[in-house]
């Protein structure tokens, strides 16, 4: 049974719903804690229970679409095996979201963590029946101990199947370069049969992203790279050489009109280039990052971090969002999403001791913020609703600049953070409404904008995002049910013939119909 991704609507506006004065911008948050080992729980009202046997490892998941490796048991409720992967040891690898799999087998698995064991309970709605074992349509509610081996992340870059990147080996930050920037990339290009058609010297080759290099498909999957990322690239024609192939010399053998390419890429580094002036009469490109988040002032020498105090940090932190925000209205949605995120490691430590209340980002950056919260500065009581407010406007303008560029999971890991603290934060939800139903996940963005309306019954903007969100849920259904239509029509007919075929057998048996 396939899962139906809704790819009929246009992709939403995504910057609805902003004032005109207002800020623009969190990590998933279940509405229930996390199982424990041996406790179930049914996910989503979706009919499937999942009961933890195993706990996995971090806290990434796969999504949809995404290739995953996993060992499973399939039982039925009386404990009878019908499949398994264990039986030749063989681990089973399939693409999420793609049919290759009973549906809830797809939901439950995108819950999981790596190396997690769980046995999932299906309802006959979420158990592909077609072409199945006769023991499961006879009994349909059936049980998959699944362990999550790995997986590998897969993006439809340009979103029309036309570049599909599997990421194979994660980069070492978050720091995607941008389209006027240097980068030093290493690849190799092979047609469909393996044929290698360019590669790369040992040491790379270094181009700005602006100016392209040998095939479109290069600079728009390598801006969606992170430094020591390496990739693999399934290119069709239109991304690659088109209809007329490419004949160069010796350094490229021949390529035959509407050739689909396998490309291997590695972004090795790249160094940020700025338009200074926004006119291209002032380029600026960056040697080596520097290592305070305060620009000097015109006349005046940089302070250092730990030589800042509250109030100062308060008011860097607020001229750099006002940077975003200028950059988000000019359509450099990149740029500003760097200058909110800019701010919140500027804030990202703020104690208040005598109430013991700390806001606490990741481990992995708290050295880099720890040298600007030095040991005798605190936040009083306005300065720390100033910073409460800076970082909550910093999320959701950085959410508004993921939704922009199609980074759905970053827009709801940032809405998700402004609703730790504001639960009914409505920008939040309805941002987060929006990646959900980018992502396919309608039965999360109903409840988001759900609560959105018990705040804001009127609000034009949520009404609408609902109505959308109602015509999706239909075209699903409807997807669903002619799905369903044809399984069982499948079935009967099976059954039928299996009917007729014990009849002509019963009466050879009994001596008739014989010659």
């Amino acid at each position: 049974m396939a899962i139906v991704n809704d790819s009929s609507g246009s992709q939403m506006a995504n910057n609805e719903y902003m004032d005109e004065d207002d800020d623009e911008p969190g990590e998933v948050i279940e509405s229930a804690p996390p199982l424990r080992v041996g406790e179930e729980r049914e996910i989503r009202d979706s009919g499937i229970k999942k009961k933890l046997l195993k706990r996995g490892i971090r806290w990434e998941t796969p999504n949809y679409g995404d290739e995953v490796t996993v060992h499973y048991v399939g039982t039925l409720l009386n404990g009878t095996n019908f499949d398994s992967t264990r039986d030749n040891d063989q681990p089973f690898t399939f693409k999420l979201g793609y049919g290759e799999v009973a549906k809830g087998l797809d939901m439950g698995i995108m819950t999981m963590k790596k190396g997690e064991v769980a046995l999932f309970t299906l309802p006959p709605e979420m158990v592909n029946v077609d072409g199945g074992s006769d023991k499961v349509a006879s009994d349909p509610v059936v049980q998959f101990e699944v362990e999550l081996i790995s997986w590998i992340i897969v993006v439809d870059v340009c979103k029309d199947g036309g570049i599909i990147k599997r990421i194979l080996e994660k980069g070492q930050n978050d720091n995607q370069p941008s389209e006027l920037d240097e980068v030093l990339v290493k690849y190799q290009i092979m047609l469909a049969d393996g044929t290698i058609v360019a590669k790369t010297p040992e040491g790379g080759v270094q181009f700005y992203i602006k100016d392209g290099h040998l095939l479109p498909a290069l600079a728009k999957a390598i801006k969606t790279m992170k430094v020591g990322e390496k990739a693999n690239l399934i290119v069709q024609p239109q991304y690659g050489f088109g209809d007329l192939g490419k004949e160069i010399g010796t350094t490229l053998s021949s390529i035959p009109p509407n050739s689909a390419l396998d490309i291997n890429l590695e972004l090795v580094s790249f160094k940020r280039v700025m338009d200074v002036c926004s006119d291209s009469k002032v380029i600026k490109k960056i040697l080596e990052e520097g290592e305070s988040l305060v620009a000097a002032d015109e006349g005046a020498a940089e302070k250092a971090p730990w030589e800042l105090n509250s109030e100062e940090r308060i008011m860097t932190a607020g001229k750099i969002k006002e940077e975003g925000n200028v950059l988000f209205k000019s359509g450099k949605y990149q740029r500003a999403g760097k200058k909110y995120d800019k701010v919140l490691t500027s804030l990202i430590i703020c104690v208040y001791i005598d109430r013991c209340y700390m806001f606490l980002d990741t481990w992995m950056i708290e050295l880099q913020a720890a040298d600007y919260v030095s040991e005798d500065i605190s936040f009083g009581d306005e300065q720390q609703k100033q910073v409460k407010a800076l970082r909550v406007q910093c999320w959701l303008n950085g959410a508004a600049c993921s939704l922009k560029l199609d980074d759905f999971k970053e827009a709801i890991k940032l809405c998700s953070k402004v609703l730790v603290i504001e639960s009914y934060n409505i920008k939040a939800l309805y941002r987060r409404t929006q990646a959900f139903m980018e992502n396919a996940d309608l039965d999360l963005a109903e409840l988001d904008i759900k609560k959105a309306l018990e705040v804001d019954p009127g609000n034009r903007e949520v009404k609408l995002i609902l109505k959308t969100l109602k015509q999706r849920q239909a075209e699903r259904n409807q997807q669903d049910a002619k799905l369903y239509a044809n399984m069982f029509s499948s079935s009967t007919r099976d059954s039928m013939v299996a009917n007729k075929k014990m009849k002509v057998e019963g009466k050879n048996s009994d001596g008739y119909g014989k010659c």
